[in-house]
């Protein structure tokens, strides 16, 4: 029988889809006795899983942290929120995140992705991850979500120290911590700043009037809600490009496909997310007692739905190990589903179309030292972390 583990060290710095493959046929609702927790491997069972709201919270909890600490999270953030107030709260800051106004932001996108060029043009180097991709990604969460411009730097680095882990470690580190706090008093000081200022209609003013039990958010709850903003908008989006650069480096008709036609740059994007999706899992805990393909599951136990599994799912997907920018799948995970889909998913979509764009106009031919290749590997998230790339002309 398959034996699966978040935190064992083949998961994280080896091939996890070579373990979800075998879930997905052998265990596809898997008890893991050692954290009293199951997971769901098959897309179906995921999908099934994110609309519903009877039998699954996220109140509780939705990263491995939950499984390390069981305690719930101090403050409540988007994604660890149920109704009613987290449609309440969804329904305001969606307005920031909704296609007509993210296409008004198309120049400012576009600006992002030709200065952070510029700053590697003439080298003809650079690394795609650190130097570009991180970079677009950054200031352009700081464009839809109202932070400083000029605090994007520190902002960036304070990502990357959370993430930080160690296979000596299980879950966070020391570094991770740190940067954990570090983000947490910058937003929590950002938003005491903002009290003082006249009033913007933007996510942190939106935050400032929202109520939860009759009570306004203090500067410590509006601080968790801006680093869930944060996050979500700055880490994913680098790991998920550095993906598509790698997929279409490797397959170079598709590339010279994708450079002739700049339309197909959506599609190639999204089949890279679906196929290399960087989120492996989210949790949820049980409401009541609930059965999954004759497995029978106790209120209070932990469920991580495996995305990555799931979007790999032959069930779903013809060939789903193939990258094929002409598959058109009437459903995917690759932004979670449910009233917990990604929020910023339009956001990712326009500027992956955007710097994908730009820069196989300018390099058609990129070339990626795989030698230098860095892996960025936890338990929760995987990518690239290093990626050399020379860019020809």
């Amino acid at each position: 029988m398959i034996d699966y583990d978040p935190f064992d060290q083949e998961i994280i710095y080896g091939d996890p889809h070579r373990v979800y493959k075998r879930l997905r046929e052998e265990s596809p609702v898997h008890y893991l006795p050692r954290w009293d927790c199951w997971a769901l491997a098959r897309f179906e069972d995921v999908w099934d899983a994110c609309m519903d709201g009877e039998a699954y919270t996220a109140a509780r909890g939705t990263s491995t942290a939950h499984l390390l600490t069981k305690v719930q999270p101090v403050t409540p953030t988007l994604n660890t929120m149920d109704a009613p107030d987290h449609t309440r709260l969804r329904a305001e800051l969606r307005k920031f995140f909704a296609p007509g106004r993210i296409r008004k932001l198309v120049p400012a996108f576009e600006g992002f992705v030709d200065e952070a060029i510029a700053e590697f043009d003439e080298a003809g180097a650079c690394d795609a991850v650190a130097d570009f991709a991180q970079v677009v990604a950054t200031r352009v969460g700081c464009e839809v979500a109202g932070f400083p411009p000029e605090d994007a730097p520190h902002m960036r680095s304070l990502v990357e120290m959370f993430f930080d882990r160690d296979p000596e470690v299980e879950g966070m580190t020391e570094k991770g911590i740190e940067g954990l706090n570090g983000m947490f008093e910058y937003f929590a000081q950002l938003s005491a700043k903002r009290r003082t200022q006249p009033k913007r209609y933007d996510p942190i003013g939106i935050l400032h009037e929202f109520e939860v039990g009759g009570a306004k958010l203090d500067d410590a709850d509006i601080a968790s809600h801006l680093f869930l903003l944060l996050v979500g908008g700055t880490d994913t989006f680098p790991k998920v490009f550095a993906n598509l650069l790698m997929r279409l480096h490797q397959n170079p008709d598709i590339r010279a496909e994708v450079a002739a036609q700049p339309d197909l740059g959506l599609a190639a994007f999204n089949e890279a997310v679906r196929v290399d999706m960087p989120t492996q899992m989210m949790c949820r805990v049980l409401l009541k007692d609930h059965e999954v393909r004759g497995q029978q599951m106790r209120e209070g136990q932990t469920v991580m739905f495996l995305y990555a599994s799931a979007n790999r799912d032959d069930r779903e997907f013809d060939d789903p190990e193939r990258y094929d920018i002409h598959r058109t799948p009437p459903r995917t995970l690759s932004f979670s589903h449910g009233t917990h889909a990604c929020i910023g998913l339009h956001v990712a979509r326009l500027e992956g179309q955007i710097a994908l764009r730009k820069l196989l106009e300018r390099y058609p031919d990129y070339e990626i030292e795989t030698d230098g290749l860095e892996r960025y590997a936890t338990e929760f998230v995987q990518g690239y972390a290093r990626m050399p790339t020379v860019w020809r002309t």
